[in-house]
């Protein structure tokens, strides 16, 4: 890229190099390429080498995708920086590629740069039909941190039948957000490119080195202030980036968002994991709207968690509903340590001295509801489960769940978001034992949680009255 005076970072060069070798058969060695870094370090610089050269000297076809028009638009904009604005354009920066210029399309969703060797670049937003009906050697996406896989089905099926026979697809982004349909196939390419499973995989990721799933909110702290963390993840620190914002993003982040934003941490890969219980069989458990509250379910249990941050504190309540177990939220709500005494009133008029109180021993509320539950007159129906216990309550609650089908719910959205992006870690040194942990570094895993210790309150500390009645979806507690 001499010639165009652009002289990359040596990162760059190093991604652009891992990407573009070839084997024996002058075949690309790998067929997927993918780089995610975090964002203002360069990325779109190495992908604008990478595409000048598949175009130029090779006379490739490439489809560049974004999820945001805008994106898409921006990334036209810097093609033509190097192309020219028109054919024959007198103000050309580079005079020798625009002179391989033969079309160059502005109209809105059908950009592109047409090369008198065959090879072109049509830029456009997946979200606008970008690319449907044609064929093409490459496949960009970009932004795929919102890639969908339904957009997926749709664009990949454009270079199935690449001109060249040997197609490529390169994906490009930061870490999801939450890890749901948006942004999965991602993901999956990431996770199938770092466990091995994918071994025609060009992955280049520059990220801070640690399992950010398996860290305390003290650890995480002393982690994001890091410096060295900071340079780790950021290839260009000290350069376009520079320390001090850096250093002014880690001051106004959650720690968590630092993580993902700036030090471009992924969740735990999947491939190790799996998922904490069958979600389609959770959303089977729903009772339908409107059900009226039943007065013959009585109270069973409460199960109480809060995030590491101490800022929301979440109560399951457990009911016994005939022949199984009712779950429901009765609290997810925003707490400060202010509240604490508000907090232990409310459970101890709910719960007095004989509901059961159920908190993890390593729960952030612990430390701040133990103590003055007690005091209170919770002296016997307060258990503070042990890691043993902690296993046990995953594994009944699973079981509950999958196979007995001994629980039902009210289909609460923070339940079942946290429900659905929870996973099972497995335990070393004890074979089949797991615990629950969060697949998103964004969504809060304590109404789960709870509901985890509120059942298994029920099933092993509360006294169950015998119900008179069949089982029929009639209601809940209401608080």
């Amino acid at each position: 890229m001499d010639a165009l005076e652009y002289v990359p970072d040596e990162w760059q060069a190093d991604a652009v190099r891992s990407w573009l070798r070839r084997g024996p058969d002058d075949l690309w060695c790998a067929s997927t390429w993918g780089l995610t870094v975090p964002r203002q370090n360069g990325k779109n610089g190495t992908l604008e080498i990478v595409e000048i050269y598949l175009t130029v000297m090779l006379g490739l076809k490439i489809l560049h995708t974004a999820h945001h028009l805008g994106t898409a638009r921006k990334a036209f904009k810097r093609l033509r920086h190097f192309f020219g604005e028109q054919v024959n354009d007198p103000n050309a920066k580079f005079p020798a590629l625009n002179k391989l210029v033969v079309e160059i399309r502005k109209t809105n969703g059908q950009e592109a740069i047409v090369l008198a060797n065959g090879g072109c670049i049509e830029v456009g937003a997946r979200t606008g039909g970008a690319g449907r009906g044609s064929s093409f050697d490459v496949l960009v996406v970009d932004e795929a941190q919102e890639y969908e896989p339904d957009e997926q089905e749709a664009l990949e099926a454009t270079v199935s039948a690449s001109p060249s026979g040997d197609p490529v697809i390169i994906y490009m982004g930061t870490p999801p957000a939450v890890i749901s349909e948006r942004g999965e196939p991602f993901v999956r390419v990431r996770d199938a490119a770092v466990t091995g499973e994918d071994d025609r995989c060009a992955w280049v990721e520059h990220s801070a080195r640690g399992d950010v799933d398996k860290m305390t909110e003290a650890e995480l702290r002393v982690f994001v202030r890091d410096r060295k963390n900071w340079a780790e993840a950021n290839p260009a620190l000290g350069g376009r980036i520079k320390e001090r914002t850096v250093e002014g993003e880690s001051k106004r982040f959650a720690p968590r968002s630092f993580a993902r934003e700036r030090l471009n941490m992924w969740p735990t890969p999947k491939a190790s994991q799996r998922a904490a219980v069958d979600i389609a069989k959770w959303n089977k458990l729903a009772l339908g709207e409107g059900v009226e509250p039943d007065p013959e379910w009585p109270l069973a249990a409460f199960g109480v968690d809060m995030n590491p941050e101490r800022t929301q504190v979440t109560i399951c309540a457990a009911t016994f509903a005939d022949d199984w177990v009712h779950l429901e939220l009765a609290a997810d709500t925003a707490f400060s340590r202010d509240g604490t005494t508000a907090l232990v009133e409310w459970l101890w008029s709910h719960a007095g001295r004989r509901t059961p109180v159920v908190l993890d021993a390593y729960s952030p509320a612990r430390d701040i509801l133990e103590v003055p539950l007690r005091k209170r007159g919770m002296t016997e129906n307060l258990y503070i489960l042990d890691g043993k216990e902690f296993t046990q309550a995953c594994a009944l609650t699973r079981q509950a769940i999958e196979v007995d089908r001994s629980v039902s719910h009210y289909s609460q959205e923070q339940l079942d978001t946290s429900i659905e992006h929870a996973a099972a870690e497995p335990l070393k040194n004890f074979p089949g034992a797991f615990r629950w942990v969060r697949q998103s570094l964004d969504v809060p895993l304590a109404p789960f949680m709870a509901a985890t210790y509120a059942y298994f309150g029920a099933i092993k500390f509360a006294r169950r009255r015998r119900s008179r009645s069949a089982r029929k979806p009639r209601g809940a507690v209401v608080f």
